[in-house]
């Protein structure tokens, strides 16, 4: 029976978080719309993408550890000739290609992408969560003032062209925890020598977890039975429990 806080459900929930939201406000409907008692996701997807957010009702917050280190999957597209100070379409110009310019060639796409395959170091972006002395380093970043941040170790599992114009390339990315895709499609333009940002950013995979099993929020919002959604503790993979847990633990 639910209580005034809702109800004490436990499970997953894959959801295909549209446009426009932040992760959080996704994760507060999807809750509202179960009427769920405890509520979190394992990974924040900027408000500009969209796809695959795992949301983790109840019990089901303890994978949340584990999840954080799971490898992740994107479709991004690239817009070559201009530089954002975001590295996104919501961002403001920092660096232009000359007038003159018509485009990159595939081979020379190709070649640069071979570069950042495997294991690379990447500097994170200011404009991200990531925090110094308290602050999130967006913060700074809106004041105009720019902190050192040391690079870290991240490894490019795969990197594929899906689609390409010489002006626009839709490329496959599967990475490791900790890849800023935004960060990585800026340095791909820095050496093109054109620049490069974002316009569009979809998550189709976190860990074991497929988009192609996940539902739209507008299509949850709308079921009868949204409950019926969740995949159940038991159906989870048991190496991102932690260890000693016990599927009939109380909460």
């Amino acid at each position: 029976m639910a209580s005034r806080s809702g109800q004490m459900l436990d499970g997953v929930l894959l959801l295909d978080k549209p446009e426009g939201l932040s992760s959080n406000h996704a994760l507060q409907r999807a809750k509202r719309t179960l009427n769920a008692r405890k509520a979190g996701h394992t990974g924040t997807l900027d408000p500009f993408a969209s796809g695959l957010l795992v949301c983790c009702f109840g019990r089901a917050t303890k994978i949340s550890g584990n999840m954080l280190n799971a490898d992740k999957t994107y479709l991004a597209t690239m817009r070559f000739g201009e530089e954002t100070d975001t590295g996104d379409l919501t961002g403001l110009t920092v660096f232009q290609a000359p007038p003159a310019f018509e485009g990159v060639t595939r081979e020379a796409l190709e070649h640069v992408l071979n570069s950042f395959r495997g294991e690379i170091d990447q500097i994170p972006p200011m404009y991200s969560a990531l925090k110094r002395d308290g602050k999130p380093l967006y913060e700074y970043a809106r004041q105009g003032i720019e902190l050192e941040r040391p690079a870290r170790r991240l490894t490019i599992h795969q990197l594929e062209i899906q689609s390409f114009t010489g002006r626009e390339a839709q490329v496959l990315v599967h990475c490791s925890k900790g890849t800023y895709i935004r960060t990585l499609a800026q340095d791909i333009g820095r050496q093109l020598g054109c620049g490069a940002h974002l316009t569009t950013l979809r998550r189709t995979k976190a860990g074991p977890f497929d988009l192609k099993d996940g539902i739209a929020l507008d299509d949850l919002q709308a079921m009868p039975a949204p409950q019926t959604t969740l995949l159940a503790l038991d159906a989870v993979p048991a190496d991102l429990l932690p260890a000693g847990f016990k599927l009939k633990d109380e909460l």
